[in-house]
């Protein structure tokens, strides 16, 4: 157990506590910005929280947007305006964004209230020009923002460098992880295969070529996997696979490892990142019409294609669903994992157990000694996210994150713990919260609430071809019989080694696509009162084919691949009914099945008292 915070901190590899913004800097970095714009003969310039793939990680030297606005957020965008500038997020980060910047210099404003699109319609001056950089948008978000721009009597210019990139002095440089071989036994598939698959689909949309802007597609296509990115083994690189022919991988050669190019070079070519634009070219004076994945490719990439001469084509990147449908190997693998991930948490439980009531514990502190769990099975590759630790009112933010400033003691009260880890087998991702001294009736009726639609999702059986907005709302009906509800999806897709957030399959209001066999997807229903306090339970769970007697349709439903106890002290047993509560014996008694063999001393008394029977 770490003795203090300093003692935490220093016992986390992947994670750091330090206060990751300064507001006090955001008031010259706008006024500078004003300048070069002016300069430049723009009016205004919109400045994401994205990279050139479109990540929901960036690497440090893209991170454009919380070095000007000091928001650290995984989702945003600021506009500066010569008299004025606003930064819009969702709700999630309400609060956090208020407090990251200088809302002197700058309005933090709710995407729900305000999207950019309406921001600029209202804002920007007549004749005004609204600058952005092309290789930051996708070719849909540029249309919304030309959009716009015309609305309010403007014009969107593009700009050919970035003017932020020359005021930030320290800019740190590029990551220069190795890029190394998935092994086989984990990707259960070789990129040869994986090629073939891709070309057959090419041909069927009768395309081309197919541009890999996503780097998550591209680790997956070529079984390689790298660390240019947080919590996340990415390595930030392109690829364009022709409809017939060889394919083409765009990454820094001197951080391709031997085995991983010599992967490569079997299947296709590598060629240095600064060579994309010309093959590109290529591409269009061929007169080629050219996949580019509407979700994560760069306007400046269409515009390549288009002014060369070629068709580029806005559309589904073949390669995501292929992705998400996880062969026999990776979901082996993401079970094993999940077996490991569950008895490192037990032991943190089973530690939090005996320390919490003790009054010295903080928030820093559970972070650092769930992490030293998972270091112990000597597999653990990273963290998958930043570890969310929420005490008391700080668990009521869904996506909080702990700092030195933030840091709060583990009182009586509601810890939330949603963490996960990076296995090269499989990636997790698990939400216990646990009541620390006697909890109120409030606080165990919300969290059965919520334990009743996660029970729901896990049971759930449905026609093939439905989609996760289509079940959602089973996670949520518990909650407005009671007149209560949470802002978040109740479940998103989780790739193999890969990131922790994986679409498209995902289960929201907005979650479209069929759920199809070996998708793997959160099971994360909650509830959050301001200021008080915050529940959320999170299992990973597997779309499987089930056989119904009598039925004369494909129906689907949930394996349960994560494995800990729920928090038996948060149980309102008369809200449950017979159905639920056999549920839950029967999953503790798997928990207890699965986990006992692997856990030991007080760990095992813990998990043996947390796993009996209702």
């Amino acid at each position: 157990m770490p003795e203090s915070p300093a003692a935490a901190h220093s016992a986390c590899r992947f994670q750091s506590f330090s206060e990751p913004s300064d507001p006090s800097q955001v008031a010259p970095r706008i006024a500078a910005l004003r300048k070069a714009l002016a300069q430049q003969g723009l009016d205004g310039f919109v400045v994401p929280r994205a990279d050139e793939h479109q990540g929901e990680y960036v690497p440090s030297h893209m991170a454009r947007l919380a070095w000007l606005t000091g928001f650290t957020g995984s989702a945003g965008n600021a506009v500066v305006l010569a008299d004025k500038a606003a930064l819009i997020v969702d709700g999630r980060y309400t609060i956090q964004s208020a407090e990251q910047t200088d809302t002197r210099v700058v309005t933090p404003t709710r995407m729900e209230d305000t999207p950019l699109d309406r921001w600029i319609e209202e804002n920007l001056p007549a004749g005004g020009k609204l600058g952005y950089d092309p290789w930051l948008h996708t070719v849909d978000g540029v249309a919304r923002l030309e959009k716009a721009a015309v609305s309010a009597g403007g014009k969107l210019v593009a700009v050919k460098a970035n003017p932020i990139d020359a005021l930030w002095s320290d800019r740190p440089a590029p990551p220069s992880a190795p890029v190394k071989a998935h092994r086989a036994e984990f990707a259960g598939e070789d990129t040869a295969s994986k090629l073939a698959r891709i070309q057959e689909a090419l041909a069927k949309a009768k395309v081309d070529a197919l541009v890999v802007s996503d780097p998550h597609a591209l680790a997956w296509t070529f079984n390689v996997r790298g660390g240019d990115v947080e919590h996340t083994p990415l390595p930030l690189g392109y690829a364009i696979v022709p409809r017939e022919g060889r394919p083409t991988v765009f990454l820094a050669p001197e951080k391709v490892t031997n085995e991983a190019g010599d992967a490569i070079g079997a299947v296709g070519e590598i060629a240095p990142p600064a060579a994309l634009e010309a093959q590109l070219a290529a591409l269009g004076a061929a007169g080629a019409k050219v996949r580019l994945d509407s979700t994560t490719a760069a306007s400046a990439l269409a515009t390549l294609i288009r002014e060369a001469g070629g068709t580029p084509d806005a559309g589904a990147d073949p390669i995501a669903l292929m992705k998400a449908r996880k062969n026999e190997a990776e979901l082996r693998g993401a079970r094993n994992a999940h077996l490991r991930d569950g008895a490192a948490m037990v032991r943190f439980l089973s530690w939090l157990a005996r320390e919490a009531t003790g009054g010295k514990l903080t928030e820093i502190d559970t972070v650092a000694a769930l992490e030293a769990e998972r270091a112990k099975t000597g597999l653990l590759k990273d963290v998958s996210f930043t570890t969310i630790a929420g005490a008391g009112p700080n668990a009521a933010l869904p996506h909080y994150r702990v700092t030195e400033a933030s840091n709060r003691k583990v009182e009586p009260g509601i810890l939330l713990v949603d963490s996960g880890g990076q296995y090269e087998d499989g990636t997790t991702d698990i939400t216990r919260t646990m009541a620390v001294g006697a909890p109120s009736d409030e606080m165990r009726d919300r969290y059965t609430r919520v334990l009743k639609g996660h029970i729901a999702i896990s049971r759930a059986v449905f026609v093939k071809g439905t989609s996760g907005a289509q079940i959602d709302a089973l996670a949520r009906l518990s909650l407005w019989q009671a007149g209560l509800d949470f802002d978040h999806g109740t479940g998103h897709g989780v790739g193999s080694f890969l990131s922790v957030h994986e679409g498209p399959q995902r289960i929201s209001k907005l979650g479209t696509t069929p759920l199809e066999p070996g998708m793997i997807l959160s099971n994360e229903p909650g509830y959050y009162k301001q200021g008080e306090y915050g529940i959320r339970i999170e299992n990973l769970i597997v779309v499987e084919e089930r056989v119904i007697p009598g039925g004369d349709r494909t129906i689907y439903g949930f394996e349960t691949i994560t494995w800990c106890p729920y928090e038996r002290a948060l149980f309102e047993l008369k809200l449950l009914d017979d159905g639920e509560i056999g549920w839950i014996n029967a999953y503790h008694a798997q928990v207890w099945s699965n986990l006992a063999p692997l856990v030991e001393g007080d760990a095992k008394i813990w998990l043996e008292q947390a796993c009996l029977p209702l």
